[in-house]
């Protein structure tokens, strides 16, 4: 029941839908106000305690254009309480037979989509990454290389083109088992691979301190105050001359950053949160440490709070 206008009844009357006619009838005067309307509802319902191989969908996933039938090819599922013979039979040899050309790239592409999830990482990247392999395998001359570290030099790679980096020992902490060195030479082979097919360099993005710095206060959990002193500062030490990484600089704007507050970070938890090593630290501390006055915000610290500063 429903509530509708009737142009018989000339007012708001209660309506009925009929819907295996898809007519929508006026319950006093029977005047039809609509026929053959499409019912969007689902035709079923799901409890908690019924079984998961009942899925009453009838449609599959999002079209994938990176695969040759769009990701739309037909599988014969094995019925329910079939016994294991059923591989052996007519439809199963059937399936079997029917090699499918994409099958190492779905595998892959689940690969990529669950290192994407376990770091957080937008679709969009995701789907970059995605191109990348897919433009990489196309060229077939990546057979016999550790496909862990291939993909997660996709996905390396991916983050820097989408402005959103991340450090290889983040990209390392999800690679199935791939080391630093072989992510790094998976990397440095698919940027050639990808400049032979293209003729021209493949734009990797420019990395910035400032693109870790949020991320690495909210590992800390640093007070939005710290933050926002941390991130000024760090796009201020760009500036100068500080032939260090971004990623080492980032982590000494948060060590000096914290011993200026109430909330002093040890070095070691900072090294935990950032990857980088206490020594670096150290020393892109000692390559900031004459620059202080200039780089840290003068609301957050006065300048007998930066005499009290340490020495490197």
């Amino acid at each position: 029941m429903g509530d509708a206008f009737c142009s018989d009844c000339k007012r708001h009357t209660e309506v009925v839908f009929d819907h295996s006619a898809g007519d929508t009838v006026c319950s006093e005067c029977g005047l039809v106000l609509e026929s053959h309307s499409i019912d969007e509802t689902s035709e079923w319902r799901t409890f908690a305690n019924e079984s998961g191989d009942n899925d009453p969908v009838r449609v599959g996933g999002p079209t994938n254009p990176l695969l040759t039938d769009g990701g739309l090819s037909t599988v014969i599922a094995k019925p329910n309480g079939a016994s294991g013979e059923f591989l052996s039979s007519s439809l199963g040899r059937w399936q079997n037979r029917g090699s499918n050309p994409d099958r190492g790239l779905i595998t892959a592409f689940k690969t990529i989509a669950t290192m994407s999830d376990r770091l957080g990482l937008v679709a969009t990247i995701k789907d970059r990454a995605n191109e990348i392999y897919k433009k990489v395998e196309d060229q077939k001359s990546s057979r016999g290389r550790n496909q862990d570290a291939l993909l997660a030099a996709c996905l390396y790679i991916a983050c820097r083109q989408e402005d959103k980096p991340r450090t290889v020992k983040e990209i390392c902490s999800v690679a199935n088992g791939a080391t630093k060195k072989e992510i790094g030479r998976a990397k440095e082979y698919i940027v050639k691979q990808l400049g032979l097919e293209t003729g021209q360099s493949v734009e990797m993005g420019t990395i910035h301190a400032g693109d870790f710095m949020r991320r690495f206060c909210s590992n800390l959990g640093m007070s939005n105050h710290t933050v926002k002193a941390a991130t000024e500062a760090v796009k201020t030490s760009e500036q100068f001359d500080i032939r260090r990484s971004p990623i080492s600089i980032a982590a000494a704007v948060i060590y000096i950053i914290t011993q200026l507050s109430d909330d002093k970070k040890p070095l070691r938890d900072i090294s935990l949160a950032t990857g980088v090593a206490e020594g670096t630290i150290r020393n892109s501390y000692k390559d900031l440490y004459p620059h202080v006055s200039k780089i840290i915000p003068s609301w957050y610290a006065s300048e007998e709070d930066l005499k009290n500063l340490c020495g490197p």
